[in-house]
């Protein structure tokens, strides 16, 4: 436990210029008094850590001292390996630079974890795309990837339904989600945020003038929210279905699933014969067809009266295929 504790002070030393006790006390989860002692330890153990004295004085490493990454645990450098996605760096145009950075760290561990990169490899890995897809990468990603990491104003043509539009992009952050590339950018011109599928790009440069990124724009929340915002603007139709209790626990998995839940919780308790009534948004009328087939008999349409006159049209045929 200490040697771990003494081993985060070292590297948190390593990156700062200097820490107060107060600061190390509160990072470390322990007393003052702890970091006094653990300060003394480190430097008779020839860690260069030294003390400045005062009201502003605090703890800090001289002679630039570095330490090597010796104190990592197996776990730790085989999740350190796990921490790249191989295939979408490759589509970056990153390989190289990623392949280089490994070698690198596998030549500070120390020699009996220098096969952490290969047991990782072995138990792990990632496959974006869904199935029955084809996985295509976009041409212009490298370029879009060069201005992300670059913090490079992005000059672009985007197709926009049946028309393209040229865009003056601050280019943010990538998103793969299911195979398909993102561009998460602040649109000069509007000087609002917006995400581009970047296989809709058909022209993209970065010029030589940067941008300064907003230290408040958080890439993940972003995304979740966008996703969010998206998925619910496809449900922009509306049917009523009364459920038994095995309709209800399959509704999530043929629907929405996050609009077969909200639903549910939103429906009355179920009546005295077991069912239940719910209003569920659907993108169109013909997909909660699709997905509401798939639960037979534990689904009765109530409303639209198109939708439950297609089902009733359907349920005759099926009795003619199969009989009485």
């Amino acid at each position: 436990m200490r040697a771990a504790r003494l081993i985060k002070m070292v590297l948190l030393l390593q990156s700062r210029p200097s820490m107060t006790a107060g600061e190390l006390a509160r990072e470390l989860e322990v007393s003052e008094r702890t970091i006094t002692r653990d300060a003394q330890a480190l430097s008779e153990a020839g860690v260069p850590v030294y003390a400045d004295r005062g009201r502003t004085g605090g703890y800090r490493l001289i002679g630039g001292y570095r330490t090597r990454l010796t104190g990592l645990a197996r776990g730790e450098a085989e999740a350190l390996f796990l921490s790249g996605v191989p295939g979408a760096l490759r589509e970056m145009g990153l390989d190289d630079v990623s392949s280089a950075a490994r070698l690198k760290v596998s030549a500070a561990l120390l020699p009996s974890l220098r096969d952490a990169s290969d047991t990782a490899a072995q138990r792990f890995h990632l496959d974006a795309p869904g199935w029955y897809q084809e996985p295509r990468t976009p041409e212009l990603l490298p370029v879009v990837a060069e201005a992300v990491w670059g913090d490079r104003l992005l000059s672009a043509r985007y197709l926009r339904r049946d028309a393209e539009v040229e865009r003056r992009l601050a280019p943010y952050g990538l998103v793969l989600k299911a195979g398909v590339w993102y561009l998460c950018a602040r649109a000069c011109a509007e000087n609002s945020f917006r995400v581009y599928r970047i296989d809709r790009f058909t022209a993209a440069e970065p010029m030589q003038e940067r941008f300064s990124r907003l230290e408040s724009f958080d890439l993940p929340a972003f995304w979740d929210e966008r996703a969010a915002e998206f998925a619910r603007s496809l449900l922009c139709a509306e049917t009523v279905v009364r459920l038994t209790a095995e309709g209800a626990r399959r509704l999530p998995h043929v629907t929405d699933r996050v609009a077969a839940y909200e639903a549910l919780a939103a429906a009355d308790p179920p009546d005295a014969a077991g069912l239940r009534t719910v209003t569920l948004p659907v993108e169109s009328l013909d997909v909660a067809y699709d997905q509401l087939l798939a639960l037979g008999p534990d689904a009765e349409i109530l409303e639209p009266a198109s939708l439950r006159t297609r089902f009733a049209e359907t349920a005759e045929r099926m009795r003619g295929l199969y009989g009485t």
